[in-house]
């Protein structure tokens, strides 16, 4: 079976997941890091992608991104591989790529999942855990931007994260509060879910939306044998897409 394209919206914020080759880790050590992420602020500035927060792990990194354009997300992360795996290489010795071949993505509704996204990308681990209360966490993830730690330039705010507070620091108690507790598991396996399999993250509402308005399937099809009367009715959608 032919694999779709990846669904990409602009305008709308993305979970990005680009994992290590065969689970194996990727970002062995802090200059790792540090070279990561001045490669993904050049290569987002010059793609046209707004970051919102980025969660650096071993074995893979998370990102949360708004593109310009429909390619500009597949750019920056072109640009990013291709800096990254050159230095990385380098450094270690080694040759080929350590990522694996595709990064996943999901395209989300903002006001319903922004903060929860947000949360995954740089707040929890993989069983839900909160890593914002450690240094290593406030430093290779961009929560310590959020909480008022430090200023990084390259992230922009979105206006979701904008309304938890009408200063500064109510954003930043805010945020402190939700990265205190996990993320529930509900949310957290929908937005990694989601982002691995490639499927829109949101209403149905939202989602017809889309549908509506790209030429990619924004959700799996549903299972089971389709009624004759759906059946035709998908036929002639899929002929009327250009």
């Amino acid at each position: 079976m032919a694999r779709l394209p990846r669904l990409v919206v602009a305008g709308l914020p993305h979970v990005v997941v680009h994992r290590g080759l065969n689970g194996q880790p990727v970002l062995l050590d802090d200059a790792d890091r540090a070279t990561y992420l001045q490669a993904l602020a050049g290569a987002a500035r010059e793609a046209g992608v707004l970051l919102h927060g980025y969660g650096l792990f071993s074995g893979e990194v998370r990102l949360l991104a708004t593109p310009t354009t429909a390619t500009s997300l597949g750019q920056m992360m072109q640009a990013v591989g291709r800096r990254y795996v050159r230095a990385f290489n380098q450094r270690h010795q080694r040759a080929g790529t350590p990522w694996e071949g595709r990064f996943r993505s999901t395209v989300l509704e903002p006001q319903a999942h922004f903060i929860e996204a947000l949360r995954f990308v740089e707040g929890c681990d993989d069983d839900g855990t909160p890593l914002a209360g450690g240094t290593d966490a406030l430093r290779w993830s961009s929560a310590g931007h959020h909480l008022g730690r430090r200023h990084e330039p390259a992230l922009t705010e979105h206006e979701v994260f904008w309304a938890l507070g009408n200063t500064p620091f109510e954003r930043e108690a805010a945020y402190q509060a939700l990265l205190a507790q996990p993320v529930p598991g509900a949310a957290r396996e929908a937005v990694r879910d989601a982002a691995l399999k490639g499927w829109a993250l949101g209403s149905p509402a939202f989602v017809d939306g889309l549908r509506a308005g790209t030429s990619r399937r924004p959700s799996p099809l549903r299972r089971g044998r389709p009624s004759r009367q759906s059946g035709t009715a998908e036929v002639a959608g899929r002929l009327s897409v250009p």
